[in-house]
């Protein structure tokens, strides 16, 4: 397996180009079905989203959102206690869920689904149902159900549908945005890393600018 570094160079040397011929072969068009925001099965819906991006949706659509309101630690790794509380130490961060386990800013009328948040929607939503087949980075949920090249689709009913050459450039564009800033994440999560030995009951997340509390204050503080 390659390393991080070279995965990273891999990132940065894509073709948008390529990667538009790859999406326009497979196709895809959103039916705002709200699949890729809402929890299935019981699992709540899970979504990575960068310390950047949460910063940016606490200003989104002009609500007073907090950091929790964005936010959760990433259930992965986590341990629950006795009272339902989750502990330990995770890394980065997943999109706020509702108690459904729906996205925090997933709003359904009329069965046409809508974000809330649209403009300033994290790259993992920017991005799906496609991904890049490169090690350390993110795949959406959902299997794998068509590749074109590097491009990997996954599984959503807007797949097969014709995209204009515009859009398809403008998610290609999106998609190499967010292969590049997902492997200088995990290589800035990696070199920072100290373990952080967490109280009882209490949580910290290790995202590229360190060790973080679930509220998103750094753990120093």
């Amino acid at each position: 397996m390659q390393s991080l570094e070279a995965e990273l160079e891999a990132a940065r040397d894509l073709e948008v180009d390529d990667l538009a011929d790859a999406i326009e072969s497979i196709g895809f068009e959103c039916t705002r079905c709200g699949a890729c925001c809402t929890g299935h099965g019981g699992e709540e819906h899970t979504a990575t989203v960068f310390p950047d991006e949460v910063r940016g949706l606490e200003d989104s659509d002009d609500r007073p959102y907090d950091w929790r309101d964005v936010a959760r630690p990433m259930p992965y790794g986590l341990t629950e206690t006795d009272d339902g509380e989750l502990e330990g130490e995770t890394f980065e961060w997943a999109l706020q869920t509702d108690g459904c386990g729906d996205c925090v800013f997933y709003e359904e009328n009329d069965g046409v689904g809508t974000c809330v948040a649209h403009d300033d929607r994290p790259l993992i939503c920017r991005t799906y149902p496609f991904s890049v087949a490169l090690a350390g980075t993110s795949q959406p949920m959902g299997e794998a159900v068509d590749e074109a090249g590097v491009v990997r689709a996954h599984e959503c009913e807007g797949l097969g549908r014709d995209i204009s050459r515009e859009d398809a450039v403008e998610l290609a564009r999106a998609l190499k945005e967010r292969a590049v800033r997902e492997l200088e994440e995990a290589i800035a999560v990696r070199d920072a890393y100290e373990p952080a030995d967490p109280d009882p009951g209490e949580v910290v997340v290790h995202d590229s600018e360190g060790a973080k509390r679930a509220d998103g204050t750094p753990l120093e503080e």
